[in-house]
């Protein structure tokens, strides 16, 4: 099983230097992948690409690019120079966003996700696996005048969703390889999402999806002010309805509820756990909370359970 972390170097006079020390850090400790949330900062499949060609151990990946605001032209662009730079080991994931963001951020309302979601993937996998467009879209119109191949990408980069919703995890399953569900305990995966979006995938005929689970966790001795501070941390998320609903499939009622705070014994627990609910890749983020110590614990489990 794949084990990786989300990389966070904003903390830093540099963060591209800072992320890719923690790179070097990570692939040390037996990881296998490093993933890389999209903010209005720095651009994910960039920091990706220089990662990547810094630490060739480590598969790298984008966690999440909302569709809104992008066209499946320029997303494609950046997904195969970052695959071409780092020799096939860079992954694409992409997001819906919410509402409140994509009204406020970029002044486009918020329409119809799941039908922008379809097109777009269909448009950027015509892309990325061909180097060539021509669709046309009830939203997106995407067709190439001239060659969109990238030389030294290979065909097909893994296209990868921040589903959880009924209607997200359908279309993921019949348009994408796979999915990044954040927040989502063993509990929603096993009875919720991971048989909905295997369904979509052989409904429509294709390989069993990717289950990259997302998990906010750490190891540490100090559970309870980890805790205490993933409260404070994660709280946004539950304002968001499609977070607000998966934490509750879960068992949860708070974010929090659903991190992976404990010793080695524990979290190892944890990730087994995810693993038997259909977690294909298990990847941890937030690890930064409890502080280096703590940080370096966790990724030297988590290498240890990469085999």
């Amino acid at each position: 099983m794949t084990t990786g972390v989300v990389l966070n170097g904003n903390d830093s006079d540099n963060q591209i230097d800072a992320t890719v020390r923690l790179a070097h850090e990570a692939s040390e400790a037996g990881l296998r992948s490093a993933w890389f949330g999209q903010t209005v900062g720095v651009d994910s499949p960039q920091l990706a690409a220089i990662v990547g060609r810094e630490v060739p151990g480590l598969q790298v990946g984008t966690s999440a690019i909302p569709v809104f605001g992008r066209h499946p032209l320029l997303v494609s662009s950046q997904a195969q120079t970052a695959q071409a730079a780092t020799h096939g080991r860079y992954h694409l994931g992409l997001a819906l966003g919410t509402k409140h963001l994509t009204e406020t951020g970029f002044g486009i309302p918020f329409e119809r996700p799941i039908a922008r979601l379809r097109e777009f993937l269909t448009a950027l996998r015509q892309l990325t696996e061909t180097g060539h467009a021509d669709f046309h879209g009830e939203l997106l119109t995407a067709t190439t005048a001239l060659p969109a191949r990238v030389p030294g990408a290979e065909a097909g980069v893994p296209l990868l969703v921040a589903a959880m919703g009924p209607q997200a995890l359908r279309a993921s399953g019949e348009l994408a390889d796979g999915i990044l569900p954040y927040l989502a305990g063993p509990r929603a995966l096993a009875e919720h999402i991971v048989p909905a979006v295997t369904a979509a995938a052989e409904a429509a005929g294709r390989p069993a999806p990717r289950i990259v689970a997302l998990v906010s966790g750490v190891v540490t001795d100090d559970a309870h002010a980890v805790r205490e501070k993933a409260t404070e941390r994660l709280a946004f998320y539950e304002q968001i309805p499609s977070y607000a609903r998966v934490i509750e499939l879960s068992g949860g009622r708070r974010a929090a509820d659903v991190a992976v705070i404990g010793d080695e014994a524990r979290v190892a627990a944890e990730v087994q756990r995810y693993r038997d609910a259909g977690a294909t890749e298990v990847v941890f983020s937030g690890t930064e909370i409890a502080g280096d110590r703590d940080r370096r614990r966790t990724w030297d489990l988590l290498g240890s359970l990469a085999g």
